[in-house]
């Protein structure tokens, strides 16, 4: 499957196959990341609540000179705000400078409390959070473009469609060989939601880098071993990609996707047979607990 510039959501608007994520990019370094992004040609940027860069993402943004227009800006909402997504949603709006949001998501189907530390709330129940983010969907079409859910295994999406008014347009998952999660893949294709793939390099020291199918490949088209992850999901008909990077040079490096061939694709999914790991293990949770599956 040759790599797509974008993927059509489930309301009809495009969005960018490769975007700039912005997890565990601090302030100082995320806005210049932003902006550098934004003037090379990137048209999707991605962060959350959570991450504590809202304010300097649209710092970023503002700093490209970029028209808003032709930005698609993605944040989430935060477990501990999943009873007030309101206020939750107006200060996302305020720190990032903009009246309204291409994609909005829940970041994780887990309420929490305000506490430090935070601790699982079992008072509220995510659906009724998504209900109320429905509301907000289709009562401020000028705010909110479209709403989506990330960390949602199979049995999560389930839940949600059982009851949802709205289809999630997308779910942000972890995604790349060693983590391909091809059941939440399959399932969120047939149901018409768009993957995005966060962390497709295995995060930071992957050994995927490394990898000698990823190497092999990579030596072919004479790229990086990231180029060759991050095309692997922009391969996907269904998917779009989240690099990230604050250095300049991989933020330009990580644009370029080549056109894996089905052998190859078929290979790097491969990787999980033999090194299985997943990145993403939120500490808050015994990963389990809350009934999280580990990557399938």
């Amino acid at each position: 499957m040759p790599a797509s510039t974008s993927v059509k959501l489930n309301t009809g608007a495009d969005m960018p196959t490769v975007g700039l994520g912005t997890w565990k990019s601090a302030p100082g370094a995320v806005e210049h990341a932003v902006e550098f992004a934004l003037k090379n040609g990137y048209k999707s940027i991605d962060t959350a609540a959570a991450y504590q860069n809202e304010t300097e993402v649209g710092e970023g943004i503002a700093a490209s000179g970029v028209a808003r227009a032709t930005i698609f800006l993605t944040t989430k909402l935060d477990n501990p705000d999943q009873k007030e997504p309101l206020a939750a949603l107006e200060s996302s709006l305020k720190k990032l400078g903009t009246d309204y949001l291409d994609l909005w998501l829940m970041h994780w189907p887990a309420p929490m409390t305000k506490g430090e530390p935070p601790l699982a709330d079992k008072t509220h129940d995510w659906l009724d959070t998504w209900k109320e983010m429905e509301k907000l969907f289709q009562a401020h079409p000028d705010k909110l473009k479209a709403i989506g859910v990330s960390n949602f295994s199979v049995e999560f999406l389930e839940r949600l469609l059982a009851v949802a008014t709205v289809v999630p347009a997308v779910n942000q998952i972890e995604l790349h060989p060693s983590c391909p999660q091809e059941d939440v893949v399959e399932f969120c294709t047939k149901k018409g939601i768009v993957v995005t793939a966060y962390s497709p390099l295995g995060s930071d020291n992957s050994p995927l880098l490394a990898n000698e199918v990823v190497t092999k490949i990579a030596a072919k088209y004479n790229v990086q071993p990231a180029n060759v992850l991050i095309s692997l999901q922009a391969n996907k008909p269904n998917v779009t990609v989240l690099p990230k990077s604050v250095t300049n040079t991989r933020i330009l490096s990580n644009a370029v996707i080549i056109d894996l061939t089905e052998e190859e694709i078929a290979e790097l999914q491969a990787i999980d047979k033999t090194h299985h790991f997943r990145a993403c293990h939120p500490s808050w949770t015994g990963w389990g607990s809350l009934g999280f599956p580990d990557c399938q």
